[in-house]
């Protein structure tokens, strides 16, 4: 079965990649013929945004090798999108709870109750997906598709493929438990292990060396 796969890349960097860093070198091509043996992986779209340097000023030169390394791979597709960045007034976190706040009427505080911070929004991403999936499942691209997600913003998309054109929409989830709502739209559920990424990554050095895998990946789990 010709299938197309549909990478949420912030949903997997942040609910499978992002305390595991040594597992973050990930060759997608490799993961999902794995994952799908009984399918013929004819695509993968990989819909990402180039990270900002304000808090890590590194992220973007570990983002870019990884890019260089997925365009190395003769199946993957790079779909941008954007982060937005804006200061914002945010609750201080006294209790573990992290709630939004006007900004303040006096600036001086015995204890802080409100601090100036940085929220970094993604956007485009999900949408490019969605639009997408629905217009590929029209066009006949695939007769299966796989997206790696747990956004339930995307339960619609599933279903007007699956109702409109017949086709299977696939959920890959990349925690141990899938929202209620993209199960119930989805053909079939599938779960990234942790023995999954292990057996999916890129050699450290890619094109004679000229694309490395980042020191700080290399630290164990």
């Amino acid at each position: 079965m010709r299938t197309i796969v549909y990478v949420d890349a912030l949903n997997l960097y942040y609910r499978a990649l992002k305390e595991r860093p040594n597992l973050k070198w990930l060759n997608l091509e490799i993961l999902f013929d794995n994952l799908l043996p009984k399918n013929e992986v004819i695509g993968i779209n990989y819909y990402y945004a180039p990270v900002k340097g304000k808090v890590d000023r590194d992220a973007p030169n570990r983002q870019n090798a990884y890019i260089r390394a997925l365009k190395t791979c003769r199946r993957i597709r790079l779909i941008k999108g954007r982060f937005l960045s804006t200061k914002t007034w945010a609750g201080v976190a006294h209790d573990k709870r992290f709630v939004t706040l006007p900004p303040p009427d006096n600036p001086i505080f015995p204890i802080p109750e409100v601090a100036r911070v940085w929220r970094h929004e993604e956007k485009g991403s999900d949408v490019n997906l969605g639009v997408e999936l629905v217009r590929d499942a029209f066009l006949g691209a695939f007769e299966v598709a796989a997206v790696v997600t747990n956004d339930t913003d995307l339960v619609r998309a599933f279903e007007i493929v699956r109702e409109d054109t017949g086709k299977d929409v696939g959920l890959v989830c990349p925690t141990d438990r899938a929202a209620p709502a993209l199960q119930a739209a989805a053909s079939f559920v599938r779960h990234l292990a942790v023995s999954d990424l292990r057996k999916a990554q890129f050699p450290d050095h890619l094109e004679g060396g000229r694309i490395r895998r980042p020191v700080s990946w290399n630290q164990p789990n």
